[in-house]
């Protein structure tokens, strides 16, 4: 036996149909595509889901499942090089944050980042803190309080 002599069963297979080739075959003229309209054409067919522009079952029926975003804490983030702008020896709050337009909202609290250099002696109470902000603002002489 070798692979060029294989053939399906007897009875396995059928021809295929060859549409549209004349009115003698019986699926001449319209090749069992119906009438005319959208889905006679070649290409044309409606997406999944469609009704004919009537409200989709999908989008009638009510939203269902779980949704992290009621949980979602609103944190506030200042790096600790937008901090040199204060005068050295300040207390700084979040109070004093929005003063100065560094955050627009406390929100559910705020949170000292790392980034950058400081290069001023402060004492920071906030809400959270980086280790890397915490490193940053002892090495340069302050004080990461945590509210």
């Amino acid at each position: 036996m070798k692979l060029h002599s294989l053939k399906p069963n007897a009875g396995t297979t059928k021809n295929r149909k060859r549409l549209g080739r004349g009115a003698a075959t019986g699926q001449g003229k319209t090749a069992g595509r119906g009438q005319d309209g959208q889905k006679s054409r070649s290409g044309g067919s409606v997406r999944i889901g469609f009704e004919g522009g009537q409200m989709p079952l999908a989008r009638r029926l009510p939203k269902r499942g779980f949704s992290n975003a009621r949980f979602m804490k609103d944190i506030h983030s200042v790096n600790v090089k937008m901090l040199n702008q204060i005068e050295e020896g300040t207390e700084v709050t979040p109070a004093l944050l929005i003063e100065l337009g560094l955050i627009d909202k406390i929100g559910d609290g705020v949170k000292v980042l790392g980034h950058g250099e400081l290069e001023k002696k402060l004492t920071v109470k906030a809400h959270k803190f980086s280790k890397t902000a915490v490193e940053k603002i002892e090495a340069a002489g302050g004080k990461a309080e945590v509210i």
